[in-house]
């Protein structure tokens, strides 16, 4: 696949990286769009990126790549996601999506009439160790599944913390790193949740979340908490409680290993080493599907970031939290 990318931040030069180790798999990064040229030009000789462009629209418009990766702040998700399928590219947009199910729902509708592919960069679904998970609780070897528990927690300082939080950019831990939770929750049910309430919620200056605490319910009486805060660190813990047993991750996000338990016992471990750092997954899935003629992926689907963006719009809106242009 020959890539471009939009935006130069930080998750960029993580994707960039990644793709520069993909050659022999076919991979190539050609491109690289910004608003601001000497952000590009900075980026484009770090990765040695040969085609350069001012603007979001230039690099939609290059006739060098296939495929766009877009790494742009949560708020621009939409219309640059709309821009490179009306350009007649693949696109992977990095989590959140968009900032509401009606833009997700129409942008994968464009994909589909287009003949593109599109995708929710949700990495942490192609991981190897989901795979064995899966095939764990379908073999009902921790019983039935009725309580699940995550936490994710960083800080953020000065300009960083900003972006992280600034409502009109989208801001807020919910979006930003409790999406992974709420993700984690339906990958492991495959379903939406009954219902939700909100055990405790703690605002910052600019009006978004900077902690919340939820409690969530799932078909079949299973109950899952979630704390998700930028400000606090909280290990990326996730345990799985069955009617025969449990199974503790004890970093759900970057997850290379998982326990099995019997009680207090561990039974088995299991570890899945990363190839590269565990975004190659989620590029050989665009690739794929792309040289297949697939507008969307049947692992982490259409209606799998649809319904994440509804949970997590209804649980804004549940703290009367809105954006700009919603």
């Amino acid at each position: 696949m020959k890539w471009g990318i939009l935006a130069t931040g930080n998750i960029a030069k993580k994707f960039a990286s990644t793709v520069l180790q993909m050659k022999e798999e076919g991979e190539r990064l050609l491109a690289v769009g910004s608003r601001n040229l000497s952000s590009a030009k900075n980026f484009a000789e770090e990765y040695g990126i040969e085609y350069i462009y001012g603007s979001y629209e230039e690099l939609a418009a290059s006739p060098e790549v296939d495929a766009v990766y877009i790494a742009t702040p949560n708020n621009l998700h939409y219309e640059n996601c709309r821009l490179c399928l009306m350009e007649g590219k693949h696109v992977l947009c990095e989590k959140p999506f968009t900032i509401s199910p009606g833009q997700a729902e129409e942008l994968y509708r464009l994909a589909e009439e287009k003949g593109l592919f599109l995708m929710e960069a949700f990495w942490i679904r192609f991981l190897p160790l989901y795979e064995e998970l899966r095939k764990i609780l379908a073999a009902g070897e921790i019983g039935e599944v009725r309580e699940l528990y995550v936490q994710y927690g960083f800080v953020a300082e000065g300009a960083r913390r900003t972006r992280k939080f600034r409502s009109e950019l989208g801001g807020g831990a919910l979006l930003d790193i409790g999406i992974y939770n709420l993700g984690f929750l339906r990958m492991i049910t495959d379903t939406d949740p009954v219902s939700f309430s909100t055990r405790a919620l703690k605002l910052n200056e600019f009006h978004t979340d900077a902690y919340s605490d939820l409690d969530l319910v799932y078909p079949g009486e299973i109950k899952a908490r979630t704390i998700q805060t930028i400000g606090q660190v909280l290990d990326r813990n996730a345990r799985i409680e069955g009617s025969e047993g449990s199974i503790i991750l004890e970093d759900f996000q970057h997850a290379v290993h998982m326990k099995l338990l019997k009680g207090q016992e561990t039974i088995k471990e299991y570890a899945f080493p990363f190839d590269i750092n565990g975004f190659e997954y989620q590029i050989r899935e665009v690739t794929r599907c792309a040289a297949a003629g697939k507008t969307g992926s049947e692992i982490y689907t259409p209606e799998d970031s649809i319904a994440l963006s509804r949970l997590l719009y209804d649980i804004r809106n549940s703290w009367n939290m809105k954006f700009d242009g919603e």
